[in-house]
């Protein structure tokens, strides 16, 4: 079983490279984030036309998450319960797994936070806090769980192409490192750091200054696993060929595999 996670910057603009890449890259599950429509644009005909069912959250302009799926979503929830948000960036579904049990979803955009200290920085450590609760819930409910999206955050000085440069910054402070642990103490593993990677092994390019081609980047997006999943997973890669592509999107996708019988 084969599930990826992709921040598109605008399906409606990158709509024809998600169909491109699905095609080159039929993974059974993919998860969305930065959709930057509403719920009534989000392209379900198309993407059924291809074999994809989907559960989206919407919002015009900003955030937005989705799930796209060979098989059903059951059980979808919007948002974090018990955390009031207008923004749109948690979206839940359950699907046959692996193994054909039960498979919780989840496609997640987390907040950016701006800059260190400012009130979207104390919405984004809320925000997480609140995320921890909620998974802890989940895991409890599911066994068999994946969280997958942009965490806008960089784990470790590995996943930063330059910590000197970067170190206290958004993305890599320490509150904001600390919060991502708080899930991984959950017993949620980083599939990626699971096998051996490249060095300098980034997720996400600045569209200035040649970044990409220079791969001045970090690693921001992540396929978290429960302990009984994350024992099916044999790999976990990042695709920056799309990243190539004209009009890109700053991310890439990952994608992690599953395999019942390993």
């Amino acid at each position: 079983m084969k599930l990826a996670t992709w921040n598109v910057n605008s399906l409606n603009v990158r709509l024809g490279h998600v169909m491109d890449w699905l095609a080159a890259n039929p993974v059974d599950a993919l998860c969305l984030q930065e959709l930057k429509l509403p719920d009534e644009k989000f392209p379900h005909e198309a993407l059924a036309q291809i074999g994809y069912q989907a559960c989206w959250a919407g919002q015009k302009t900003y955030n937005g998450v989705a799930i796209l799926c060979r098989e059903a979503l059951t059980d979808v929830q919007r948002n974090l319960p018990d955390f009031e948000d207008p923004q749109q960036r948690i979206i839940a579904a359950t699907v046959p797994g692996p193994g054909g049990q039960p498979l919780r979803i989840i496609s997640a955009y987390c907040p950016n936070g701006q800059a260190v200290g400012s009130d979207k920085y104390e919405y984004k450590l809320k925000w997480f806090q609140a995320l921890r609760k909620w998974l802890q819930q989940e895991m409890a409910r599911y066994p068999d769980l994946v969280i997958l999206g942009d965490y806008n955050v960089a784990p470790a000085d590995a996943d930063v192409h330059d910590p000197q440069a970067w170190e206290g910054s958004i993305l890599v402070s320490e509150p904001e490192r600390d919060a991502f642990r708080q899930l991984l103490d959950l017993g949620l593993q980083d599939t990626f750091r699971m096998f051996d990677q490249a060095p300098k092994s980034f997720s996400w390019w600045d569209y200035r200054q040649m970044s990409f081609r220079r791969n001045i980047g970090v690693r921001i997006d992540h396929i978290l696993a429960t302990p009984a999943l994350a024992r099916c997973c044999t790999g976990c890669r990042i695709d920056k060929e799309p990243r190539k592509w004209e009009k890109p999107s700053d991310h890439a996708p990952v994608i992690a595999d599953f395999d019942a019988a390993a």
